[in-house]
């Protein structure tokens, strides 16, 4: 598997970033932590998804790409998907909720991606993407249950780890949980000693609640203000988690936003609220990690500057 990740980290590195590691004394003093922030939010189109969405589609076949691909996602993936499919001339289709962000709208428009408005339930999310393929023959990339896109976000982790190789933790933010998932395939192969942290908002704890009961749960779709982990994990997701996690934390809308802000304002870099989940993690539960070395992957920075929440 070693050799398959880096196999896979040659195949997208042409197609996207490698991001900045940055630190914070201020930060470090807070949580009596030594911090590394993995600043996925300096991704192209702003986010790690991009990782993901590559390397799916690299694997495609031409007839495959001739016909196009769709996706469902409220809002990161469908700009990776667009932006990617954009980058290697396919048709790309994205369903999306309409309560997403309009900022993540316009940027899948940018990027070429035609999108599908559908009301804001996973239901309704698969039940249009399945009325597309069948009508137009489109290949499916799911956002995070997909071993190509699971792998391709494994990179952001592998490329800290290489830089930073004794870390004692990273924390990620859960959503649908193939970032989560990636992370952990990469810390198991690159750094073993490394333990894997997720964040997760109260309001959306369907993957603290699945390790809990040892199956994949739902939620009841509240509106956190981390719009982009109100999705639910997947079974090819759910197994590498379930074995390989260390724990999943759950944060408040005000621990999200206060986490957000503090990185907005010491950092002074854009990161947006879902990306800030993992770090108020860490915040939430600081005594347990006192003196250790700990990478926090800040996910993206697609902001709607309009709807700060500070």
């Amino acid at each position: 598997m070693k050799n398959h990740l880096e196999e896979v980290y040659k195949q997208i590195l042409p197609y996207i970033h490698r991001t900045p590691v940055l630190t914070s004394h201020l930060l470090n003093e807070i949580t009596d932590c030594f911090l590394y922030f993995k600043c996925e939010n300096f991704q192209r189109m702003g986010a790690f998804k991009m990782r993901g969405a590559i390397h799916a589609l690299l694997h495609l076949t031409e007839a495959q790409k001739a016909r196009g691909v769709i996706t469902h996602s409220s809002g990161n993936f469908a700009q990776a998907l667009a932006l990617a499919a954009k980058s290697l001339q396919i048709k790309a289709y994205i369903v999306m909720p309409e309560t997403a962000p309009i900022v993540k709208k316009d940027a899948v428009k940018g990027y070429g991606g035609t999108i599908i408005e559908c009301p804001p339930t996973n239901e309704d999310r698969e039940r249009y993407t399945q009325r597309l393929i069948q009508e137009k023959g489109l290949t499916f990339i799911h956002p995070s249950n997909d071993l190509k896109v699971i792998e391709g976000q494994g990179t952001a982790a592998m490329e800290i780890i290489e830089i930073y190789p004794n870390l004692d933790f990273l924390f990620v933010p859960v959503g649908g949980g193939g970032l989560a998932a990636g992370t952990i395939l990469a810390t198991q192969h690159f750094s073993p000693k490394t333990q894997v942290v997720g964040g997760e908002p109260a309001w959306v704890d369907d993957a603290y609640r699945s390790l809990k009961s040892g199956k994949i749960e739902n939620h009841s779709n509240a509106p956190t203000i981390a719009d982009g982990l109100r999705t639910v994990l997947g079974d090819i997701n759910f197994p590498i988690i379930q074995n390989g996690i260390d724990s999943i934390i759950r944060v408040e809308e005000e621990e999200i936003i206060s986490a957000m802000k503090l990185i907005w304002e010491r950092m002074k870099i854009i990161v947006e609220p879902s990306s800030a989940v993992a770090f108020a993690a860490l915040l939430k539960n600081k005594a347990e990690y006192k003196n250790k070395n700990i990478g926090i992957i800040l996910s993206g920075g697609n902001v709607d500057l309009k709807n700060l929440p500070f």
